[in-house]
């Protein structure tokens, strides 16, 4: 409690003080930034979706996230993993999760992010998940498996379906002769004994 002897400004310099403290104790929370260098393109891009997009059930500190349960006993339904501790390679893995919600498919919405935004956040997890794993004897750390590489598109089987049925007519009519007088004649089936 402030003393009534106080002169006025001594009072005014205490409460502006006081202000200032809690001003900046408030401010200074969910201030986390995300770790990834701009530089990075793709990766950085990845960070910023997987903090907008993940953020409530999953933890990665490169994105500035804490949405897993600190501890099992104080875990949601709908907590997701830690993926600080928890390594998730390869990258196609991690592309599977996000285009099917998870591995479960009972929490995780399906295609919380799609197209290259998908592509940018699996190899931005893939990349930086578990860098902070315990170290297990005789288990790989994390660092050490390959991400791997997304495959690119596969080509539509129309393409195959037309190469294919020009090469048939291009057989047909190989097979046809020509008779003396320049007509087309088609071979003639062989009869069954």
């Amino acid at each position: 409690m402030i003393s009534a002897r106080m002169s006025r400004a001594v009072k005014v310099l205490l409460a502006l003080g006081a202000t200032v403290a809690v001003a900046t104790l408030a401010s200074a929370c969910g201030t986390e930034q995300i770790k990834v260098s701009k530089s990075t393109g793709p990766l950085f891009t990845g960070a910023v979706l997987f903090n907008q997009r993940c953020s409530g059930c999953h933890t990665l500190s490169y994105a500035a996230t804490h949405g897993s349960a600190a501890s099992v006993q104080t875990s949601q339904y709908n907590n997701g993993p830690n993926f600080d501790v928890r390594c998730e390679r390869p990258v196609t893995r991690v592309l599977y999760a996000i285009e099917n919600g998870g591995f479960s498919g009972a929490i995780m919405p399906q295609n919380v992010v799609i197209g290259q935004d998908a592509v940018d956040v699996a190899e931005f997890v893939a990349t930086y998940a578990g860098r902070q794993a315990p170290k297990v004897p005789g288990v790989a750390a994390c660092q050490q498996q390959s991400v791997g590489a997304i495959p690119p598109p596969a080509t539509t089987a129309t393409t195959a379906t037309t190469s294919t049925t020009s090469t048939t007519a291009t057989t047909a009519t190989a097979k046809a002769t020509t008779s003396a007088h320049g007509k087309t004649v088609k071979p003639r089936k062989k009869r069954k004994p």
